[in-house]
């Protein structure tokens, strides 16, 4: 029984610990508090699936032993205890929880057995925590008497494994208290020291519950051993229910429905024969010449029927297995499937075209399949992931007046095209000049002298963005000093000295004229119209 993998959930249980490690190590400002209410959170909602599913595993194993109490009887009596053990530390480790939160915020323990992390006021508190679990001389809080109770768990509960396998499980189930445990200075420290000196109650809250989730997994992993020590043939089945397995419902038009088709609680060494006819509601053993012969293996069949018109798909089967008597026994099943065309969206999210020398964002998608499985492909130009998960077209050519954009999923290891879409390419339109704060070419001389500049904007119906930005203007104010019109050249965006006071000296109604206005933009700078303004 050596050489287990490490599953998947032992692999969230060490992320878990590495993230609150790391949450340890820091001084744990105001804003950091948050990160543990989030990491609290989480590691509440993995001690929840983790006890829904060990007890789901306890009753397969109370269902054996009703079956066959005296060969699955020891089994299942160890597997009781491993019960009593879990549960007993983990209920010690609430009630430590639960004393901590009251004694930190000063509330009846009726009310901290309630309260969630996030409505303790107290959670960067670190004296009362330190003071209950390691003792006013560091010998005589409560973390010693923990870490007393976790190593006596781990002992007793490996006494149910094998010997040989017992390496093996010491280091897979963790709840290890020995070790070089060191602080950020690279002293030595107990276990005891490591987690418990100095850190915050919301750190508290989150160790305890990261080593419930330990416990929990510990006991997983000793029970599901168990389980899988009674051998094929201590089964004895009083119930056989026939079992579809599809890769999908919803299956594309031109490939095959595949499905795996079952008996729940048979050996597998048996290898039944199904009958499949297809396009039927049921099927019954007086019409099972008229359905598909399918031979399984190790227990299962795996079934592919062709997919070549679109719609709901139905077909009915029959399950023949052989009894111990050698008579054969048939168990009947259904199910249903839907075809459909391959599909794609793809959408520009801010217009109708590309414009070329810009980012233009992309959305795609496609039915059935996720954003992972996609991969787009343009004729001409560059399409790239943003930040941001969606799509970003760029780098299109000059010369080319349209580009197609052609969508591709991985669709059982083959590449699929879902569709594609063609979209026009143009440039930018030219922006508009204007002085913040006009308004229907009027300006008050106070909000022109405040906004000594010129700046651009796209025009209406132009629902994109783009920062053109003003490199060279010529300002004409036709009413200057003794009456003769003034004309200036500025070569940035900004008003020149001369231009302002020339302003400061304009009354009301007299127009100034911005003209031979020119603004950087993508490919190329652009000759924008003469705006002209009268003074309010």
């Amino acid at each position: 029984m050596a050489g287990y993998k490490e599953t998947p959930r032992q692999k969230m249980i060490s992320m878990m610990y590495l993230v609150l490690t790391a949450l340890l190590a820091l001084n744990v400002a105001k804003q950091i508090l948050d990160a543990f209410v989030v990491v609290n959170e989480s590691m509440e909602a993995t001690n929840e699936n983790f006890s829904q599913k060990i007890n789901q595993t306890y009753a397969k194993f109370n269902e054996q032993y009703a079956l066959n109490p005296e060969k699955v009887g020891k089994y299942w009596e160890k597997a009781k205890q491993v019960k009593n053990l879990s549960k007993s530390i983990n209920n010690y480790i609430d009630t430590l929880k639960v004393t901590v939160i009251a004694k930190t915020e000063k509330i009846p323990h009726s009310v901290a057995d309630t309260i969630k992390l996030i409505d303790i006021k107290n959670k960067d508190n670190f004296d009362m925590p330190t003071h209950y679990f390691m003792g006013t001389d560091m010998k005589k809080g409560v973390a010693y008497d923990l870490k007393d109770s976790i190593n006596a768990f781990r002992e007793r509960i490996l006494s149910f494994i094998n010997e040989e396998d017992r390496p093996t499980f010491s280091k897979k189930i963790g709840l290890i208290t020995e070790g070089d445990f060191r602080d950020a200075d690279k002293q030595k420290q107990s276990w005891e020291e490591h987690n418990f000196y100095h850190t915050i109650l919301a750190a508290d809250v989150v160790l305890l519950n990261e080593l419930k989730a330990e416990v929990y997994n510990a006991e997983s992993d000793i029970v599901n051993y168990l389980f899988s020590s009674i051998s094929a043939r201590d089964f004895k089945v009083s119930d056989v229910e026939a079992k579809v397995i599809p890769e999908s419902k919803y299956v594309f038009q031109g490939d095959d429905y595949a499905a795996e088709i079952l008996v729940a609680s048979v050996d597998n060494t048996q290898n039944p024969e199904v009958y499949i006819l297809d396009g039927a509601d049921t099927l019954i053993e007086a019409n099972i010449g008229q359905a598909k012969k399918y031979i399984g293996e190790n227990g299962v069949v795996k079934l592919e029927l062709p997919a070549n018109t679109l719609g709901e798909k139905k077909y009915a089967g029959l399950i023949k297995l052989m009894t111990p008597m050698g008579t054969a026994k048939y168990y009947g099943f259904k199910s249903d499937y839907i075809v459909a065309k391959p599909s794609a969206t793809i959408s520009p999210t801010k217009m109708n075209v590309f414009y070329r020398g810009v980012d233009n964002p992309v959305a795609i998608s496609a039915s059935g399949k996720s954003d992972a499985q996609l991969t787009p492909i343009i004729s001409a130009g560059k399409i790239i992931r943003n930040k941001d998960g969606g799509w970003i077209v760029k780098d299109i050519p000059g010369n080319a007046i349209d580009v197609t954009i052609t969508v591709k999923a991985d669709d059982h290891g083959k590449s699929k095209v879902m569709g594609m879409h063609k979209f026009r390419v143009k440039d930018l339109p030219d922006p508009i000049a204007l002085v913040r704060g006009a308004k229907k070419n009027k300006i008050k001389k106070n909000v022109l002298l405040k906004n000594p500049r010129l700046i651009c904007r796209l025009p209406d119906g132009v629902d994109f963005e783009y920062p053109f930005k003003v490199t060279s203007f010529t300002v004409v104010i036709p009413t200057g000093e003794k009456g003769y019109a003034i004309t200036e050249l500025s070569n940035s965006s900004k008003l020149t000295d001369r231009m302002l006071q020339a302003i400061k000296n304009m009354k009301k109604k007299d127009l100034i004229v911005f003209k031979e206005i020119k603004a950087k933009g993508p490919i190329r700078t652009r000759n924008l119209n003469n705006v002209v303004y009268e003074i309010k």
